[in-house]
């Protein structure tokens, strides 16, 4: 399969070389290369020898540089092809719950192994092949993984593919090759948990010592479910229970392997009216992207921070803070204490209610422009409006309706400073620096 070059970076070990954007690549050290892995496998050794075409004529080039350095030949696409989509339609699919009118590229459900191990996204594996998996051995790369369960049965109704369990036998073989593998359980009420979970964990811990870590999350509903499957969520019971059920299992495979390895989002400890695991038992926050332990690291990096601040550090200011209600408590607590410590300082802090997805969405993330709007306008909001950066889509400036930052502040009349979830950078945001 031949790939077009669409430019060489200045410098790299290509440039120089007779090599030019429209060339196509044929292969790296006589390999065919199909995609972005093959390019960066094949390419990895320190002499390189690629063969280039060009109007219909091939050469070779030979290139020498440091082991796994970045040739420097760009193509058309990060992926060298196109992203593989998801061929399943989950029960519980958060996109299938989306209402029209939203940005296109919200629509795309990827399921692409490559994106497990270049961004860390999650694959349920039923679009993969048994040549796909021997490429994943070979190459040793780590994936993760959407189980939900390791029921067969149970997991071809929820993903509504009838392959989906037997593509389990994947797991398998990542275990036996010694893949290093992440999990990840979508947890339904009354569908998966209970006995099926505990099912799922036992299976998945039997894959020691190559599963790294197994993150279990709640579902999430949307108003947007007319003719979809019929879901519940958790209330505090079953949130408790849920919580009891990993937290036994935390204990056991702690004692035999060392490690908690399962870890439950924080929703269930706010669900069940829990207090939030020390920073200690989530370990090296493997499952932070997943929402596991995101409150406690922003809790225990603000408490630093203000600890270790100085009063000539803090500068008189005024602001406020929009945040979901999974986290508003949370949230309020740290600016009571920072105000308290230091009276030159003032931070309102606004619950939003999500009533663009429904109240039953409760987390920050998916907060949207025109109810930061419609629930803001009018408050006093300070000097500045401080909002989490996960509202806004990667590399831009827009919110999940489409909204822009601009649209906010004009319709608000405050300027809006965004803030990753780091309890540092949040202290600093909320004092003036």
């Amino acid at each position: 399969m031949a790939v077009d070059i669409k430019s060489i970076v200045h410098g790299s070990p290509v440039f120089g070389k007779d090599i030019k954007a429209g060339d196509k690549l044929i292969s790296v050290n006589g390999h065919e290369i199909a995609d972005v892995l093959d390019y960066m496998y094949y390419s990895a050794e320190i002499n390189t020898e690629l063969l280039i075409e060009r109007d219909g004529v091939q050469h070779t080039i030979r290139i020498k540089k440091s082991e796994y350095d970045d040739l420097g030949l760009e193509f058309e696409t990060f992926l060298m092809d196109s992203k593989q989509s998801c061929c399943n339609k989950c029960i519980f699919c958060f996109i299938d719950q989306l209402p029209k009118g939203l940005r296109e590229t919200l629509y795309f459900k990827d399921d692409d192994a490559r994106l497990s191990f270049l961004q860390g996204n999650y694959v349920t594996m039923t679009n993969l092949s048994q040549k796909d998996i021997d490429r994943i051995i070979q190459m040793r790369i780590s994936i993760n993984v959407s189980v939900h369960t390791t029921n067969p049965e149970l997991r071809c109704k929820m993903m509504n593919n009838r392959f989906a369990g037997e593509k389990l036998d994947y797991l398998r073989q990542f275990a036996e090759a010694g893949i290093p593998m992440n999990c990840q359980i979508v947890l339904c009420p009354g569908i998966n948990d209970g006995a099926e979970l505990e099912r799922t964990l036992t299976d998945l811990g039997k894959l020691m010592p190559n599963i790294q870590s197994i993150a279990v999350v709640p579902v999430g509903v949307t108003k947007f479910r007319d003719g979809l499957y019929p879901l519940e969520l958790f209330d505090k019971e079953g949130a408790g229970r849920a919580l009891d059920l990993i937290e036994g299992f935390q204990k056991r495979f702690l004692e035999k392997y060392g490690t908690r390895l399962v870890f439950p989002a924080d929703e269930f400890y706010i669900t069940a009216d829990r207090p939030l695991p020390s920073g200690e038992e989530y370990e090296d926050y493997s499952q932070y992207e997943n929402g596991v332990g995101m409150l406690r690291s922003l809790i225990d990096e603000f408490d630093s921070a203000l600890e270790t601040a100085e009063d000539s550090d803090i500068k008189p200011c005024s602001t406020s803070i929009a945040t979901g209600v999974l986290s508003y408590k949370y949230i309020c607590k740290l600016i009571e204490k920072a105000e308290k410590k230091w009276h030159n300082i003032s931070c309102k802090v606004y619950k939003i209610r999500n009533d663009f997805f429904g109240e039953t969405i409760t987390v920050t993330g998916l907060i949207t422009g025109q109810d930061l709007i419609a629930q803001l306008k009018g408050k006093p909001l300070g000097d500045t409006l401080l909002l989490s950066s996960n509202m806004i889509k990667k590399d831009s400036d827009l919110f999940l309706d489409n909204t822009s930052i601009s649209d906010v502040e004009k319709a608000l009349d405050i300027k809006i400073r965004l803030v990753n979830n780091d309890g540092f950078e949040l202290f600093d945001a909320v004092t003036g620096n």
